[in-house]
């Protein structure tokens, strides 16, 4: 499951700076081991580091790594994405969701209607959007508040919400 993304080095021992994909970052930073990769590599294209120590600075996350030595190294690592195994994680709490189990579910309105599936999700400040990619190809961008998402069924693979199709 990707958790963040390596958006630098952090000082000259090197420490990475990771820019966090979920709300808690200390959480999966405790770790013992990561798993890099970029977005397209296949699960075997992904390598397992070492976490050395991790805390959050400025909103990012930083971490020294094993084997990762200097500046120059932690400046390769930048792009790639951070990983951990799902079991590696804890059960979401009640009406939270991993961003990876909402990918793929069918969105449907009140009315019944098929508005898509979910491609993606954005993270904006505010509130966090789904992505929802529609049957004709187009996307529609869907606040994940309360007003908006009426339901979340992972076993049904469904997303009720309040949105009309033409929205």
């Amino acid at each position: 499951m990707v958790l963040g993304k390596i958006v630098g080095a952090y000082g000259v021992q090197g420490w990475v700076r990771v820019h966090p994909f979920a709300d808690d970052p200390l959480a999966w930073g405790k770790l013992p081991t990561w798993r890099l990769g970029q977005e397209d590599a296949p699960p075997e294209g992904w390598r397992e580091v070492e976490v050395l120590r991790s805390r959050v600075h400025l909103g990012a996350l930083v971490a020294q790594l094993a084997d990762v030595a200097d500046r120059d190294a932690a400046e390769a690592l930048k792009g790639l994405l951070v990983g951990v195994p799902r079991e590696a994680l804890p059960p979401a709490g009640e009406n939270e969701y991993y961003w990876d189990d909402l990918v793929g579910l069918e969105v449907v309105n009140v009315r019944g209607e098929r508005l898509g599936e979910v491609a993606s999700l954005l993270e904006t400040g505010a509130n966090d959007v789904l992505c929802v990619r529609a049957d004709d190809g187009k996307e529609l961008l869907l606040p994940f508040v309360g007003a908006v998402v009426l339901d979340v069924d992972l076993a049904q693979k469904r997303i009720r919400v309040e949105w009309e199709a033409d929205w």
